[in-house]
């Protein structure tokens, strides 16, 4: 931008106002502030603790969550147990990679789980991934 400066010279104004940039990127992170917490996958369950490493998962891998309650998701859509074998086999039918996450409350019935697990094997998954919560306790 250039301004007479009263004699015919001309001047150039080099400065940048950047308040509005400031402003602009103190509301992003207000933003990401507030949404990261939500951006977990899945339902809430409360883990097992192992001493186990923890396992890389895939992003296209389901996770097959029981609640306390003993309520079945698959990622986020509930299932009920005599429907799972059957959405687990439409779901894999065309999968070369046959593999799913379980992630289980602790404080859900042994029994449950293993019924729900047989359910699992029975669809014709072959690989099965357990997701726990690290101990932190080392040994």
């Amino acid at each position: 931008m250039a301004m007479n400066a009263g004699r015919g010279e001309r001047t150039t104004l080099s400065e940048i106002n950047v308040t509005p940039l400031v402003d602009v990127m103190l509301v992003l992170l207000v933003i990401f502030m507030v949404t990261a917490p939500m951006m977990q996958q899945g339902i809430d369950v409360n883990l097992p603790r192992t001493q186990a490493r923890a396992l890389k998962a895939e992003e296209d891998n389901l996770v097959l969550t029981i609640t306390r309650n003993q309520e079945i998701f698959l990622n986020r859509l509930p299932v009920g147990l005599r429907e799972l074998r059957p959405k687990l086999q439409k779901i894999y039918e065309n999968r070369p990679a046959k593999e799913i996450y379980l992630r289980a409350d602790r404080e859900v019935p042994y029994g449950f789980v293993v019924r729900v697990m047989a359910e699992v094997r029975g669809s014709g998954i072959q690989r099965m991934g357990m997701i726990t919560e690290p101990d932190g306790q080392l040994r």
